[in-house]
């Protein structure tokens, strides 16, 4: 198991960067995203805290890196790769804090990721009103948490013990492709190619993060909703990469029912 923590402070009041975070897809630095569904989305009575569920589904693929650790066919079609990500949020606003956590649905027996978040304001209520209300004066700090696990080849090598004559012994090893690894081995590899690939995937996110702040500064909501009109006209326009992704999938699964 593999661990990755990042802390950074956005310039910008709490509400929001809260705001932001749920009027972050699509932007410029996450195209990938294919789609947004909000599952459940509640404010708890007692708490008076928001609660969402969100199901995004990624353009994705298992990194080349970790293909070349897989047996042949393991990892599907190199080009095949969406995946779905499961968020699940809190948001406190009077508190001042949103925690979040995001996880992986596809692959994860290869590689499981699971991501935390908390989001604090900075300042607290009294010292913003001293500041006459300044919001710019406001930060929020995110401390953000990825933990790594593999369980790729687990049970493979590992003898299964059986019970003969009231006595437990091992069987060989499976031969075959790990047959000649180390278990260990393969999946600190693996969890260390996702350490790997999450530090420039948390900034990217930061950068996307910035430019919806900065439409929701210049334009509010209204800004920021005509950014993602234009960034999903860029992904899914007629020239848009991921229109060219679709036909190419609608062709093969109508070669496949053939």
């Amino acid at each position: 198991m593999k661990f990755f923590e990042n802390n950074f402070t956005y310039d910008y009041s709490f509400p929001a960067v809260s705001l932001a975070y749920f009027l972050r897809y699509p932007n410029p630095y996450s195209r990938h995203v294919l789609t947004t569904d909000v599952i459940d989305r509640y404010v708890d009575p007692k708490t008076e805290r928001l609660h969402t569920i969100r199901l995004h589904l990624k353009k994705s693929k298992i990194p080349s890196g970790i293909l070349k650790l897989l047996p042949k066919g393991m990892g599907g079609s190199d080009s095949s790769g969406q995946s779905y990500i499961l968020e699940k949020t809190t948001v406190d606003a009077k508190e001042g804090w949103m925690e979040t956590e995001s996880r992986n649905m596809e692959w994860t027996g290869i590689l499981s990721v699971v991501e935390k978040q908390c989001y604090k304001r900075l300042l607290s209520q009294e010292d913003r009103l001293a500041l006459d209300g300044l919001d710019k004066s406001e930060q929020t700090h995110v401390k953000t948490t990825v933990t790594f696990r593999s369980r790729l080849g687990q049970g493979k090598l590992l003898g299964k013990k059986k019970q003969d004559t009231g006595e437990h012994e091992e069987e060989e090893p499976r031969k075959g492709f790990f047959a000649s690894f180390s278990t260990a081995g393969i999946q600190r590899t693996i969890e260390l190619i996702g350490v790997s690939r999450t530090k420039e995937a948390v900034l990217k996110s930061k950068q996307g993060m910035h430019i919806v702040l900065e439409r929701l500064r210049s334009g509010g909501v209204v800004g920021v909703l005509e950014g993602m009109r234009q960034d999903r006209e860029a992904a899914f326009g007629p020239d848009g990469p991921w229109k060219r992704v679709w036909l190419h999938g609608k062709d093969r699964s109508i070669e496949n029912d053939k």
